[in-house]
């Protein structure tokens, strides 16, 4: 008989438990897959007695995270513990040290920390595998490295983050206000107790940063990510995003040119009609333009304990079958180092939303200020004052850079005409 690859793993958590119980519940089904049965022989975590719905009995249980990486009967490690740096980082250090291959569900410290750990996985002739670092379940990761690798791909876009996806779907089809949502979502257990990660597009961000890489040979380049989240977009914005025929998602969009790496997540207007407008709930999706195969769409569940246990244990059968390659599509030493591309010089089109102080000489304010900033507006909307007095005002710009926006912007501020901070959402062409 073949021998198993023998696995240890870190973290058991809702994935953590998600992967022994796939591993059990289709074992026949993976071996014959993999070529070889696959079979977890240590743990780790910080709770030793805490009941997780899986019997941890036939396995070693080891209080040093770190030991698992020198285990002498695992062939490869799984991280699902999760964080940037810490112990994380260190077991990956250490297990790639040790010459075993590496498998993890975290993007954050791949985001960070990426480029090294494909250094010393490469040096190592070891893999480092992380299918469901981005998107869960979905295999774009995969898609990408190896799908379309033939491929120059010119842009890839997407909605990384279920929790906005939630909220921002739940507001759409109720009518209801951000903070009502979130504390839905919350107790629904779709976010977090402290959500910022979320709301603030920094998940999305490591996501789309590990995606960029993939896809267009760069150098993961988190810090040059340009994040704005979801937490100040009101049910009006959603209300007069539908009239206009569009839908509130947040986008995240990379692409790679002559002027460098762009990567940005921002929440945008998607018309009604584009894939991304019908990714509702806690979804994913996905969408990659090739130079040859055309448009990629990939759509799914994009965490939760199956969907993220299904793209760790489909990362082990590549192990197991011997199928290694470079974590980012090609060498690292052949990643590009490009700068971050300015966004000025972006064309496009943009919806705008002031919360603005009813009185006269308001609107003439605004639009003159759109007017020496070289903005030209389609439309302009205003409804009534609400309860704190307040007049909303929404403007959908024409085609045209985003600099003029900006530019725009920065003469209304400190405007006391303006209460609060403006909303600026690009639309999706």
């Amino acid at each position: 008989m073949t021998e198993p690859l023998r696995i240890a793993l870190a973290g058991l958590g809702t994935v953590g438990a998600g992967v022994i119980r796939l591993l059990d519940a289709n074992a026949e089904l993976i071996a014959r897959r993999a070529g070889r049965p696959i079979e977890v022989v240590a743990v780790s975590a910080r709770d030793r007695a805490k009941d997780r719905g899986v019997d941890l009995i036939p396995f070693d249980w080891v209080d040093d995270t770190s030991a698992l990486a020198t285990h002498e009967r695992a062939d490869v490690v799984v991280e699902l513990i999760g964080g940037s740096d810490g112990p994380a980082l260190t077991l990956a250090r250490r297990t790639l040290g040790a010459g075993k291959s590496f498998v993890t569900a975290n993007k954050a410290m791949l985001a960070h920390h990426g480029l090294e750990l494909a250094e010393a996985a490469e040096g190592a002739s070891v893999a480092l595998k992380f299918e469901a670092a981005v998107a869960g379940g979905i295999p774009v990761i995969k898609g990408l490295r190896e799908g379309a690798a033939a491929n120059a791909i010119e842009r890839v876009y997407g909605i990384l983050n279920g929790t906005c996806n939630f909220i921002l779907s739940k507001m759409e089809s109720e009518g209801r206000d951000f903070a009502e949502v979130l504390a839905e979502a919350q107790a629904l257990g779709f976010a977090e107790a402290d959500p910022s990660f979320d709301i603030d597009g920094v998940d999305a961000a490591h996501k789309l940063s590990i995606l960029a890489s993939i896809a267009f040979g760069t150098q993961p380049a988190f810090g040059d990510v340009a994040v704005t989240g979801i937490r100040h977009i009101l049910a009006a914005d959603i209300a007069e995003a539908a009239a206009l025929g569009y839908r509130v998602r947040l986008v995240g969009v990379a692409e790679a040119g002559p002027a460098g790496l762009f990567q940005r997540v921002h929440p945008h207007l998607v018309p009604v009609d584009h894939p991304l407008a019908t990714t509702t709930g806690s979804l994913n999706a996905v969408v990659a333009d090739g130079n040859f195969v055309g448009r990629l769409f990939f759509q799914g569940r994009g965490a939760g304990d199956g969907p993220t246990a299904s793209a760790v244990v489909a990362d082990l059968i590549d192990i197991a079958r011997g199928e290694f390659g470079p974590p980012y599509a090609m060498p690292a030493a052949s990643l590009t180092a490009l700068p971050p591309a300015p966004a000025g010089e972006r064309r496009g089109r943009a919806y705008l939303r002031f919360a603005v102080v009813d009185r006269v000489g308001v609107l003439a304010e605004i639009a003159a200020a759109m007017r020496d900033a070289g903005v030209s507006i389609e439309s302009l909307i205003q409804r009534g004052a609400g309860a704190d007095g307040t007049v909303l005002v929404a403007i959908v710009t024409h085609d045209g850079p985003e600099r003029c926006i900006a530019q725009a912007l920065e003469k209304l501020r400190g405007s006391q005409s303006l209460a609060g901070e403006p909303m600026w959402m690009h639309l999706l062409g």
